[in-house]
């Protein structure tokens, strides 16, 4: 079994190397769908060919954020953060607060 967990290992450059050309082509179809949306006169088989694409390049950007998402370390819970768990009040995003 080939394994990831090595951060500088050939497998871990190589999904990286892949995650970024997913990201790059994500990128590249979004700058072709903005293109194809914004023309007026584009064919109903173009718009359906453009959301096909982005479809693809959303559910490869959902899958590395996955992959990535699982990479990242838990912390270990403390006291406090077990305190918060029971905490039913709305939790605001730290961006979001002033």
């Amino acid at each position: 079994m080939l394994s990831t967990d090595d951060d500088g290992g050939f497998m871990s450059r190589l999904a990286d190397d892949f995650e970024a050309a997913q990201l790059a082509m994500g990128a590249d179809t979004l700058t072709q769908a903005s293109k194809v949306l914004d023309d007026l006169m584009s064919t109903h088989a173009e718009v359906r060919y453009t959301l096909l694409r982005v479809t693809e390049c959303l559910t490869d950007a959902l899958r590395i954020a996955e992959s990535r998402g699982l990479r990242l370390s838990v912390p270990e819970s403390s006291e406090d953060d077990e305190d918060d768990e029971t905490d039913d009040s709305p939790q605001q995003p730290a961006e979001a607060s002033v």
